[in-house]
């Protein structure tokens, strides 16, 4: 016995929930994604990750501007699915829609609801530094990340692992917990949890601004900026005058002073920069309009670093 899905993601971290759909026994009707965006100095559209998949598949894939359109919500009825799955689409889905489905709609998300619930999970649970975290599987309701939690698996978060890289692993778990939460919910032995209120934290969408270093903090924390904010908006600060962008940092356990910012090492590959508690040692980087390179890279092409001061 199968089911009949409508699937519906956007980005990257949708792609390996869709590939599990696509090799279980389940039958994706359509696949619903945001329309192609303007991307590169061209402005050129570019579909989603997981349109290119679906064209792949040769399955139908619509694009409406918005879910709550009356049109979009006469074709999912019409298509006569048993439930919906949401993985990163990218909206908030109203009632009517939730409504349609026999079964409801479930959604992947890339944290242990309710502490992270929101746009940005995974970039907010490192940069708390929380040691675990994990996907949730739960049903849809109107509310933001708010419904009965179905199924969960947790996981560590390295302590050198990047939100771009922690994303990657998180997809790939939530694909098999979606699969193995469909069966159950086949099945009829799905045992739904609501979810405690006062629990609940939130990971609001990042902003550009939200990378910007602020050298007076902590280097612990400015370690887990740098982490948190890979691939976008990417940790920055300014270098004589232009931006820089800190692509890998680590704290290092060491109580040299100077004000927040400056430079107190660079030599032999080694660069370390002053912050308000400890000392942060920056080990890829990129200059304004040029690639990304070592701290190794960067030295050797500058002069006169030690005493210069970074966001000035």
């Amino acid at each position: 016995m199968s089911l009949k899905v409508l699937f519906m993601g956007t980005p990257q971290f949708a792609v390996p929930s869709l590939e599990a759909l696509l090799a279980s026994s389940h039958k994706i009707e359509a696949i619903v994604t945001q329309p192609p965006r303007p991307s590169g100095r061209g402005r050129i559209p570019v579909p989603s990750p997981v349109m290119e998949r679906a064209q792949r598949a040769g399955i139908p894939v619509l694009t409406p501007q918005s879910c709550k359109d009356s049109d979009f919500h006469r074709i999912v009825r019409e298509l006569g699915v048993d439930v919906g799955v949401v993985v990163a689409y990218g909206q908030i889905l109203p009632r009517a829609l939730l409504e349609i489905p026999p079964l409801g709609f479930l959604n992947v998300h890339a944290s242990l609801l309710p502490r992270h619930r929101g746009a940005s999970p995974v970039a907010w649970a490192i940069m708390l530094g929380d040691p675990i975290t994990g996907v949730t599987v739960m049903k849809m309701d109107e509310g933001l990340d708010t419904g009965p939690i179905l199924a969960q698996d947790s996981t560590p978060i390295g302590e050198e692992e990047d939100a771009q890289e922690l994303s990657s692993r998180l997809s790939q778990m939530g694909a098999r917990l979606l699969v193995a939460t469909l069966e159950e919910l086949e099945r009829g032995s799905v045992s739904p949890k609501e979810q405690d209120p006062s629990l609940a934290t939130y990971a609001p969408r990042l902003k550009k601004e939200d990378g910007l270093v602020d050298w007076r903090e902590p280097a612990p924390l400015i370690a887990r900026k740098v982490r948190a904010m890979v691939p976008w908006p990417a940790a920055y600060t300014t270098f004589r005058g232009s931006k820089l962008t800190l692509w890998k940092a680590r704290p290092l356990d060491l109580r040299e002073g100077g004000e927040p910012g400056s430079i107190v090492l660079a030599r032999e590959g080694s660069l370390w920069v002053a912050t308000g508690k400890g000392i942060l040692e920056i080990l890829e980087l990129q200059p304004e309009a040029k690639p990304r390179m070592s701290a190794r890279a960067f030295i050797q092409g500058r002069r006169g670093l030690e005493g210069e001061i970074l966001g000035k």
